[in-house]
């Protein structure tokens, strides 16, 4: 797929006196979750609430906290979700995602509502 890059807007919803942090996001349709470094998490004084074991693109595997609940902004999009505390840089995987009905354009190495559902993320129930 090659590299592809997005803005996002993170914030804890637990603290209302904070302001939204932006940041620049590698986006990997083969990971799960939304992972961020330490400062991101500090920086919106996320809690963690248990421990996530991860296999990094090396192969290694490593117990990382995971933390939450993280309020997820892109463009009129939202979700909250966990995040895994790993590496220098925020990484966007599949959940959220699948949740904010993203898509990957890898020709332009970019990210992009849903062309089909533009005005909101949809998604599919069996009821």
């Amino acid at each position: 797929m090659g590299l592809a890059s997005t803005k996002l807007l993170l914030d804890n919803p637990r603290v209302d006196s904070f302001e939204p942090i932006e940041v620049e996001a590698l986006v990997d349709s083969g990971a799960l979750f939304l992972c961020i470094p330490d400062h991101i998490a500090n920086q919106l004084q996320l809690k963690e609430t248990s421990k996530k074991e991860i296999t990094t693109a090396d192969g290694k595997r490593q117990l990382c906290p995971y933390v939450g609940p993280v309020h997820v902004r892109f463009g009129n999009r939202e979700c909250y979700v966990g995040a895994v505390v790993l590496g220098d840089e925020v990484l966007l995987g599949a959940v959220p995602m699948e949740d904010l009905d993203l898509v990957v354009i890898p020709s332009e190495r970019r990210v992009i509502a849903n062309p089909l559902n533009p005005n909101f993320a949809a998604d599919v129930a069996k009821v």
